[in-house]
């Protein structure tokens, strides 16, 4: 049983807000969330166009794990959209729209520590309240299922029923099937306003104009929308291997650390920490993060912090000892003062959604977020209740523009 849909959660912009059969919508940002949301409304007939301030792949998206993952989630509403958001990644999958890019695959918990057993013990409660699958493991069930594990790990958890799916390449295919327009190269300078109502963007090119506006565009979403003081940046280091297999993955799905959860269920905000994730990747290398490194907003990697993580995966997963450190690279997670997403209407501003601050779980939160917005825009009926991550919660927000 996962979050239900609910049909009073439809946010208005304005009593006047009355919009085209066919709108004309604005996307700022074409990572995931942005070519999600235009996926949903090319659906539905609207006149999309997407505004992407460098090339492909430049921002969050093209440096994610592609962890398509319910097991990882904050307990709450981050962890019941997870669940809605990856059955329609499985939809997507049946529909062939992602056949060849998401797969299904399970994550592996695991503890060091007693404070760790004790932190996948609550977690895997709150994964069955929502009806997950889950299998509590001893050291000696772990090991039969990923051999090679470490001496110091001392029990774990299987989730059966997580996924994978590379975000550019998920991003490819949504704008590839939504016949949206993309624009590359064209960053947004400020929003266009007439009598208090966005009516479009300002690009060095000129302005377009658009019956709505929608920012998605990360950290670049602060100064345009008023939220410079409430979204955070997060750097994440990772590290790729060369390949311990030649035919897939080499091991059944990622190793995830108790630690990682931990830090999400404290959510101590302004705390920089590293949590251990060993990926397998299809190709047979290994992806290895990660760092959160709060108010960081390089994308400079540096050797104390992946000299800690290759000590940390060797601990857990000796047999990487095998292998050489072919890559190392950072991207930066968009987070919020509380933790949680920032999804909806301007609270001032008629005319102007928001789709940011996902910190690390825009993958997998994407098409449910895609689907809602465009509910939101369009004033349809809501498939999803995301009333949590409305932007009126902060108040209003300030912009710091030129009009």
């Amino acid at each position: 049983m996962c979050i239900a849909t609910a049909p009073n959660c439809i946010l208005q912009t304005a009593p006047d807000s009355f919009l085209p059969t066919a709108p004309k919508v604005l996307i700022v940002g074409a990572g995931i969330v942005g070519a999600a949301i235009a996926y949903f409304l090319a659906r539905a007939g609207a006149q999309v166009t997407l505004l992407d301030a460098k090339a492909p792949a430049a921002g969050a998206s093209g440096a994610s794990d592609g962890a398509v993952s319910v097991a990882s989630k904050r307990p709450g509403p981050m962890m019941a959209l997870a669940c809605e958001a990856r059955s329609l990644y499985r939809q997507w999958a049946e529909q062939g729209i992602l056949s060849d890019i998401y797969h299904s695959r399970p994550t592996y918990l695991f503890a060091r520590t007693d404070e760790e057993v004790a932190v996948i013990a609550h977690q895997g409660s709150d994964l069955m309240a929502l009806g997950e699958r889950i299998l509590p493991l001893t050291h000696a069930e772990l090991m039969q299922r990923v051999p090679g594990l470490g001496r110091h790990v001392l029990a774990g958890m299987k989730v059966p029923d997580d996924g994978h799916a590379l975000g550019y390449r998920v991003v490819d295919r949504l704008l590839q099937v939504s016949g949206a327009q993309v624009l590359r190269h064209t960053p947004v300078q400020r929003l266009a306003l007439s009598d208090g109502r966005v009516v479009g963007v300002v690009t060095a090119q000129g302005p377009l104009v658009a019956d709505v506006v929608v920012v998605a565009a990360g950290l670049g979403s602060g100064a345009l929308v008023g939220l410079q003081d409430i979204l955070m940046p997060r750097k994440g280091q990772l590290i790729v291997t060369d390949r311990a297999s030649l035919s897939g993955a080499a091991l059944p799905g990622p190793l995830m650390s108790a630690g990682y959860l931990a830090a999400k269920r404290r959510m101590v905000l302004g705390h920089s920490s590293t949590s251990l994730v060993i990926d397998p990747l299809a190709t047979g290398q290994f992806l290895i993060g990660s760092s959160r490194e709060t108010g960081f907003e390089d994308r400079q990697t540096d050797i104390q912090t992946v000299s800690t993580l290759l000590r940390e995966a060797l601990a857990v997963y000796p047999a990487l000892a095998r292998q050489r450190v072919i890559r190392t690279f950072a991207g930066i997670r968009i987070g919020t003062r509380d933790g949680l997403p920032i999804v909806g209407p301007h609270p001032t501003l008629p005319g102007l959604f928001i789709a940011t601050g996902m910190e690390g779980d825009g993958i997998c939160l994407a098409p449910v977020i895609g689907a809602a917005v465009a509910d939101m825009v369009l004033q349809a009926r809501a498939r999803f209740d995301i009333s949590v991550l409305n932007p009126g919660r902060f108040g209003d927000l300030p912009l710091q523009q030129t009009h």
